[in-house]
């Protein structure tokens, strides 16, 4: 039997997702393309290399390099980038010279990996979190654009919106919750 404990009452903040890449300085190009900050770039002789760099406006980074991943190159996909005009991103993105897809929704069973599901153009009901486009990196890595316009509530700017406590934060989202009530939230069926 598998036992589920208590929730974690320590901060667990996504800080790195390590990307396989077959090219570490084609990769390193590819993401300063994109207007990515670099964050280090350390080397022990020619087997091992890190490079880290991140997204603007990013908590979370992304790490690459030689002999510090086993995975193959080009085999992490949906992993998403939250952006507030999916319009603005994508074009952004094509002026950088990225292939970019066109802007596309799910319809039927939501397949972030592979393209089943998908119709073109945005959620036809405009609902944030429903609209997307996608584009992989040299290598074959798969990134979905994904727009939010308004957050779900229970989603808060950390730097904007403080706690005292895990407990000050669950009373919080409980008065969110009453407040607000249902405001359209996923729901099994939308995304089955």
């Amino acid at each position: 039997a598998t036992h589920i404990g208590t929730p974690a009452t320590t901060d667990l903040k996504l800080e790195v997702v390590a990307i396989p890449v077959s090219d570490v300085d084609r990769a390193k190009r590819f993401y300063e393309g994109l207007g990515w900050r670099l964050d280090a770039d350390f080397a022990s002789g020619d087997d091992w290399r890190l490079v880290q760099m991140t997204p603007p406006g990013s908590p979370c980074s992304v790490m690459f390099g030689t002999g510090f991943t086993s995975g193959v190159p080009g085999s992490v996909q949906g992993t998403f980038l939250v952006v507030d005009d999916l319009e603005a991103a994508r074009a952004a993105l094509i002026g950088q010279g990225v292939d970019v897809s066109e802007v596309f929704h799910f319809e039927g069973v939501l397949q972030v990996i592979d393209t089943k599901g998908r119709a073109p153009g945005r959620d036809p009901q405009d609902r944030s979190y429903f609209s997307w486009a996608s584009f992989s990196d040299p290598d074959g890595n798969g990134w979905l654009l994904q727009e939010v316009t308004v957050r779900f509530p229970g989603r808060v700017d950390a730097n904007g919106t403080a706690f005292a406590s895990v407990a000050d934060l669950a009373t919080a989202l409980r008065r969110a919750e009453a407040a607000h009530g249902d405001l359209g939230m996923i729901t099994r069926d939308d995304v089955l």
